[in-house]
């Protein structure tokens, strides 16, 4: 059975309704059978796929209350299912970038939707990623920036809630004194809390190691729920 017979829901958010007209028209082609929930705006679209769990969501970046990128953010805290698809006007690799961070799996521009939008949809309702042709010159770099993170979840997730607690902490520039008296533990825990991610983490063993690390990978760790 194909992607396109599986899909059973679909949400879109964009502000512009004349846009959003004719997506629908071209989706419902596409997919005779689908259900389209159609939203205006941020706060609308993370309602509408917290409360009805599509299959698949087609989000703009500028949208009223809510921006796309903000909405991916809050669906991947929820750990929900809906599969994520930014559809935009923006084509530089930061934004492409960010809304992968943010736990897009699929990214076109308007300009080329009418030939991708399909092929896009069925693409990450198998759980791959999806970028626009027109993108595809950043194609390496974001890889790139994937296998980043995923190393940087798999070393998280060795470390332990005490732990995590302290190595956020330690990101928001508090010193092991400020920790301590924040956390009810002595100096001396929160020290051989640093030093054990340290450990864990395979860092080198020298002053700051700890510091030098979150700085390189601040952007990704605000990226991560689990942070």
């Amino acid at each position: 059975m194909s992607n396109s017979l599986q899909i059973k829901h679909l949400l879109i958010a964009d502000d512009h309704p004349i846009f959003r007209k004719g997506l629908i028209d071209l989706l419902q082609t596409a997919f005779p059978n689908v259900k389209i929930t159609e939203c205006h705006n941020g706060a609308e679209a993370i309602d509408g796929i917290l409360k009805l769990k599509p299959d698949v969501s087609i989000l703009d970046i500028n949208m009223p209350e809510a921006n796309g990128l903000d909405v991916c953010k809050r669906v991947l805290k929820e750990n929900s299912d809906t599969k994520i698809v930014i559809l935009t006007m923006y084509r530089e690799k930061e934004m492409i970038k960010n809304a992968m961070l943010s736990g897009a799996l699929g990214y076109i521009l308007k300009d080329t939707a009418g030939d991708e939008i399909v092929d896009c949809v069925n693409t990450v309702l198998g759980g791959d990623k999806y970028i626009g042709t027109a993108m595809l010159p950043h194609h390496t770099e974001l890889s790139i920036e994937d296998k980043k993170k995923q190393q940087l979840i798999d070393g998280l997730k060795n470390l332990s809630q005490a732990e995590l607690k302290t190595l956020k902490l330690v990101s928001q520039n508090k010193t092991s004194k400020e920790i301590s008296e924040l956390l009810f533990l002595s100096e001396k825990t929160i020290e051989n809390y640093r030093s054990r991610i340290c450990q864990k983490l395979e860092l080198p063993p020298r002053n700051n190691s700890l510091v030098i690390w979150i700085s390189e990978n601040k952007e990704l760790l605000s990226y991560i729920s689990e942070f």
